[in-house]
């Protein structure tokens, strides 16, 4: 089987790539408004591009009226986010976080998700979650340039929070304890816990 990405509607295309580059970590950003209303969303096209500095790299699309979502306005006008990484257990809350919901409608309320203080950045939180990172707004790019449909935003970790329960017995994190959730194509998810080792090559 062959695919001609250019004979592909945008909805196909995307399809096809959630569906085959998988398992893909999902980032669950808190943003909180100028207003002071908090925020929070998951999504799946998320990686980490640089170690120095340490950045994180979220696509946030746009929504299908051409509008911007929350999160990238909220990080566009603060310079501010958090980024979480979802255990198995917030797998449920992290699904309903995703509505779509009015602008300026908190989820953290909505779905009725605890949240604590973060310490460097003024978006709290996720209350539970194994991993968070506290970050500021490297750059935000628009994707196409000549016709953006996405922005990518670059957000430089600030602080970690890690989860003591994650962590072996000399202080580093144990997959198998971190069980996060990764997304697949359509609705289907996967566990971390499913784990083998191999050495690399000198």
């Amino acid at each position: 089987m062959q695919l001609d990405f250019a004979a592909l509607t945008a909805l196909e295309a995307y399809r096809w790539l959630a569906s085959t580059v998988t398992p893909r970590p999902i980032a669950w950003v808190s943003t909180r408004s100028r207003e002071g209303i908090d925020n929070l969303a998951p999504f799946s096209f998320f990686q980490v591009i640089s170690d120095e500095p340490p950045t994180l790299m979220v696509n946030v699309g746009s929504r299908d009226d051409g509008s911007l979502k929350d999160t990238l306005r909220n990080a566009r006008d603060t310079g501010e986010l958090v980024i979480q990484l979802v255990g198995m257990a917030q797998a449920e809350a992290m699904n309903a976080s995703s509505a779509s919901l009015p602008h300026g409608q908190s989820e953290f309320a909505h779905c009725g998700i605890a949240s604590e203080p973060s310490q460097r950045v003024a978006p709290p939180r996720v209350l539970g979650a194994p991993v968070a990172f506290e970050c500021r707004v490297a750059e935000i790019q628009p994707y196409p340039r000549q016709a953006p449909n996405c922005h990518l935003i670059f957000a430089e970790v600030l602080l970690a929070h890690i989860d003591d329960e994650v962590l072996d017995t000399d202080g580093r994190i144990d997959p198998a304890r971190l069980d996060l959730v990764g997304r697949l194509g359509g609705s289907a998810y996967v566990g971390t816990r499913d784990i083998f080792r191999m050495q690399r090559p000198a």
